[in-house]
This record gives C-alpha cells, sequence and structure tokens, in this order.
C-alpha cells in the first residue's frame, strides 16, 4: 500500500504500518499497550482537512496564506487555556509576537505557560501589542478542525511512530522516505481538493486533529515534543501544554509530564492540533517515550467506496 494512497484497511493502533497513510478507520475501543514489552511502532488516526487558499473564489478560507500584521513568526496566548466542550480548541485572540523562547533547564523551549523558575526555567520575552497571528477571528479559527463543506473537505489520516533505539517513538517528516520525495509533510498530495497550483504545486493548505490517551508514569519522565510549522495546539488533561501558534518556519516545543501536576496512574488524555497555512515549507516531527492510544475519532466528511 502506498503510504499517501487511500485504504480500506481499518486501522491497526500498534503495528508496523506505513508512517503515512489516508484510511477508512475502525470505531472500536483501542487497544492497551503493554509497558513491559512496548510495540515497535505506535500508529494513530486523526483527521485531516483540506483548504483552499483565501484567494480562490468561492471557497477559499480567509486564514490560509494569510500574513500576520506582525509578520511571519510564532504567535502565543490566542487559544483558550482550556479545551471546549466539543474537545476542541477555542480562540480568544488578544495574543502577541514571541521575540525570545522560553526554556527549561535543559535549554530546551517550553511553553510559555508552563514556566517555573523553581525549576530552572528561562524566561522568554514577547513583543509589546496583540496580534492574533493571521487568524481573522473566532469564527474563522472554528473551521480550522470542524467539517464545514464550504471551505474544507476531510479525511481520516493515520501516522506511524517508530521506536528508537533510546526508547522515543518518533515520526520525522525529514526522514521518512516519501516525505523526502516530496520536500516535506504532504499527507494529502493530490487528495481531496487536490494541488492548488502555483510554485511549489503542493497540498499546503489542511489541519490535523488527533486524540489519544496515555497512563501517567511519575517515574519514567515521560516527554511528548514537536517540531514543525504552522500552528501547533497541545492539550494534556484539557489543558495548553504546546503553544505554537502563528506562520513561522519550523519550531520546537516539548513538555515534562512531571510539570503537570498529573497523579500517577491515571489515565489522561493528549489532545493534538496542527495547522499548515503557508506555501513556502511543511515541517512535521513528533518524539515522545509515552505510548500513546487513540480514543474514538470523529466524522469526517470524505465517504470511501
Amino acid at each position: 500500500m502506498s503510504k499517501f494512497s487511500q485504504s480500506f484497511a481499518r486501522s491497526v493502533l500498534f503495528a508496523a504500518a506505513a508512517p503515512l497513510a489516508i484510511s477508512a478507520y475502525s470505531m472500536s475501543t483501542p487497544q492497551t499497550a503493554s509497558t513491559t514489552n512496548p510495540p515497535a511502532a505506535v500508529t494513530l488516526t486523526g483527521v485531516v482537512r483540506d483548504f483552499k487558499e483565501r484567494s480562490v473564489s468561492p471557497g477559499g478560507h480567509t486564514d490560509f496564506e494569510r500574513q500576520p500584521t506582525g509578520g511571519f513568526a510564532q504567535y502565543c496566548d490566542n487559544i483558550q487555556p482550556t479545551l471546549g466542550a466539543d474537545k476542541k480548541p477555542v480562540f480568544k485572540g488578544g495574543g502577541w509576537k514571541l521575540k525570545t523562547q522560553w526554556k527549561n533547564a535543559q535549554g530546551k523551549n517550553i511553553c510559555w505557560r508552563l514556566y517555573n523558575p523553581s525549576l530552572g526555567d528561562v524566561q522568554g520575552s514577547k513583543n509589546s501589542g496583540t496580534d492574533t497571528g493571521g487568524i481573522a477571528g473566532a469564527a474563522s479559527f472554528n473551521k480550522w478542525y470542524n467539517d464545514d463543506i464550504a471551505v474544507n473537505v476531510s479525511a481520516p489520516l493515520s501516522l506511524t511512530l517508530t521506536r528508537q533505539s533510546n526508547g522515543t517513538y518518533v515520526f520525522d517528516s525529514n526522514t521518512d522516505p516519501q516525505c523526502v520525495a516530496l520536500g516535506g509533510f504532504f499527507p494529502i498530495e493530490n487528495q481531496l481538493f487536490g494541488n492548488p497550483g502555483g510554485s511549489p504545486n503542493r497540498n499546503f493548505h489542511f489541519t490535523y486533529e488527533l486524540h489519544t490517551k496515555f497512563r501517567y508514569n511519575a517515574s519514567a519522565n515521560q516527554v511528548f515534543g514537536f517540531r514543525g510549522d504552522d500552528d501547533v495546539f497541545v492539550f494534556i488533561n484539557g489543558q495548553l501544554v504546546i503553544d505554537l501558534g502563528g506562520v513561522h518556519g519550523a519550531i520546537e516545543q516539548e513538555v515534562n509530564l512531571n510539570r503537570l501536576g498529573l497523579v500517577d496512574g491515571q489515565e489522561y488524555d493528549l489532545d493534538f492540533f496542527f495547522a499548515e497555512r503557508h506555501r513556502t515549507q511543511s515541517n512535521f516531527k513528533i518524539t515522545t517515550n509515552i505510548v500513546l492510544q487513540n480514543t474514538v475519532l470523529p466524522t469526517v466528511s470524505n465517504a470511501f467506496d
């Protein structure tokens, strides 16, 4: 099966499957992985939504190929710090352009919300004034992760994270063979709305949402990290822990779960939201030592024959 082709196979959560594939999916109860015998790979299925850029009429979405007022950069604090009742991020605005990164004691970028000087964190800085990071408002943002036949079409998309020798699970568009062949993370190349033309002629304008769960182990030093562009919002236990808003080049943030006040041995949700809004590049890398499991997926608009 081609890694970018449509598949009629059910999604298997823990299998050595293709690293990236649009496929039909099962609504059955997720499997539980053994912590004593960690799987060689973890395949997670989310929903990809394809959009047309703002210049297309009719059907273009105003936030895609929209340059932020303050220029291309990382923008923070435009999203509510907790997930909405529908398990989707909620736009609030009033955010700001990041000037220097907040970092942990190891020098890794962290979300500004998690800054804790008692842990040796280094405080970052922000520009003055407010900026929505190229988001027109709540109404436009609400379409990013919800089906709307006027502006998007959706399908299930599976990613396979492969276990490394150090015990982490990784999907990296810089090393995945088909991503490398395409020059970046283009999981719906020539699919759904198709490529828009232009240069480079890739299917740049899309979002991806992924809902997972995991069991917290306080002694395991569990970490989730992302590197890529453009917007990425990650929530654990409904709280925003990675905030990479805006239209920008590849940027990395990570979160160590031990700083979140979780209860050892309890299950928690990890909800992931990505948007690719600008045609110059598309990068996507997840690195984690958490064995994630899918939760039930939302419906999608694109039917498979």
